[in-house]
């Protein structure tokens, strides 16, 4: 026992192109692999840099200290007024720190933060415990050392290295960024190169659905791409050969069933004399006719107007003649004539998919006949309205279907459930539609659309393969 199909929805998180979910996972990638490099180098490489300085700042205001506690007094308030020390000291914030650091102000200032705290650390624990220090973030940054001159403390700004600023940093971040698009970059162009040829499938794959047979699918891409492609090709191939030999045995056995019926009838003439037996002369030359009918009815669903070139023309002419002929028939269609330009149709296939339609409704409609003609979205509409007893809404996407007739068609005779099939092969062979929909006040309209635009041409392989017909 096969289980079924479950298609999921995608993710509502979850982009729905190919392209775009690609460059996506490259550019979590890239992050993901900067995000460990960056914190490798934190750890690694900046920490101990920042380290090395910080012994070396150390050792030299180890020595400035010592040195001024070792001048005369006189010489080493000299000292401290030519460094500008200050007696006092500075204002210091909650984390240590003097002045303001406006967080969010420079995307930097979390990782200036972490090379500070770090540097002033490794500091503080390089200085004997007499000789705090004090970050100043105001105009420029600056660090206050306390150092002794003639006997006091006094606080003096030194200047910062390079190891202490975050330049190095700074690189590392753009370059991540540089590298995040750079993944953007080559994911849009490793997808633009692979949905190339999907495009080129999706668009072969709508052709075969409106019955038009594509050009073979290149080959020589990726070998994914290729197998996909080759697989459609023979899938192609397989379908022509299934049309070919459909057509051929339809055209065989209305040649084959039409030889016995032609002779059949030269025999009745032969063999009854005329005025005898005419009750049964015709019946017998009805049931031959229905039989002929059916037969001509296989033969144009086989056909359906493949072979025929398409030509400029004019609907609403088209629409008009069969109105006028049908009404010498003694069938009245209302005509409500909708401006239409000419464009290109095969006239003799869209002569009998109106037709068809016509005819559906004179039988199953008789009464509120009407040809209505219109331009929408790019679209020639013609459509066929009665006021008949209309029809079930799970009976119409069936109808279309060979052999299928409605349950109001039971009752009537010389059909075989072909003429709509007919119809939806001629208007998606046009690359048209034809749908059904129920009249207002009561009955059915067949909505036939053609599209204004010109035909694709038919491959080679189309027209030898209708030829048996």
């Amino acid at each position: 026992m096969t289980r079924p199909f479950i298609m999921r929805a995608p993710s509502r998180w979850l982009p729905r192109s190919l392209l775009s979910r690609n460059i996506a996972l490259l550019v979590a990638l890239v992050a993901l692999t900067q995000a460990c490099s960056f914190g490798a180098l934190l750890h690694f490489v900046q920490r101990p840099r920042i380290e090395r300085a910080s012994i070396i700042f150390a050792d030299y205001v180890e020595m400035l200290d010592s040195t001024l506690a070792a001048m005369p007094p006189a010489e080493g308030r000299a000292a401290a007024a030519r460094l500008n020390a200050h007696r006092a000291a500075p204002a210091a914030s909650a984390d240590g720190t003097n002045g303001s650091d406006a967080p969010g102000a420079n995307p930097l200032h979390v990782f200036q933060t972490w090379q500070r705290d770090v540097f002033i650390e490794a500091l503080q624990r390089h200085l004997p415990a007499d000789v705090p220090v004090r970050w100043e973030s105001s105009d420029e940054a600056r660090l206050w050392i306390r150092v002794h001159a003639a006997g006091e403390p006094v606080w003096v700004a030194l200047p910062m290295t390079a190891d202490a600023q975050a330049s190095g940093i700074t690189t590392a971040i753009v370059l991540s960024i540089g590298l995040a698009l750079l993944a953007a970059f080559t994911g849009w162009l490793i997808q633009r190169h692979l949905n190339r040829p999907l495009a080129e499938l999706a668009h072969a794959a709508r052709r075969v659905s409106a019955g038009i047979a594509p050009a073979p699918l290149p080959t020589d891409g990726p070998t994914e791409i290729a197998e996909v492609s080759q697989a459609f090709n023979q899938m192609t191939a397989a379908l022509q050969q299934a049309e070919a030999t459909r057509a051929l045995m339809l055209a065989g056995v209305s040649h084959d069933i039409r030889t016995p019926l032609t002779k059949l009838r030269l025999a009745m003439a032969m063999a009854l004399p005329r005025g005898t037996h005419d009750k049964l002369v015709d019946s017998a030359e009805g049931y031959l006719d229905h039989i002929d009918t059916i037969l001509q009815q296989f033969m144009d669903y086989a056909g359906s107007g493949e072979r025929e070139a398409p030509l400029p023309g004019d609907l609403n002419a088209l629409a008009g003649q069969l109105v006028a002929d049908f009404a010498g028939l003694g069938h009245e269609f209302d005509f409500e004539e909708g401006a239409l330009p000419r464009f290109a149709f095969r006239p003799v296939a869209v002569m009998r998919l109106l037709m068809n339609l016509m005819q559906n409704a004179v039988v199953y409609g008789r009464t509120g006949l009407c040809v209505r003609t219109w331009q929408a979205g790019g679209h020639a509409c013609v459509a066929i309205c009665d006021r008949g007893n209309g029809i079930r809404a799970e009976e119409l996407e069936r109808l279309k279907s060979p052999f299928s007739r409605g349950d109001n068609a039971r009752t009537h005779s010389g059909g075989t459930g072909l003429g709509l099939a007919i119809v939806e092969r001629i208007a998606r062979l046009h690359g048209g539609s034809l749908d059904f929909a129920g009249r207002a006040g009561g009955g059915l309209e067949a909505v036939v659309r053609l599209p204004l635009h010109q035909l694709p041409t038919q491959s080679p392989g189309a027209d030898q393969r209708h030829t048996a017909t």
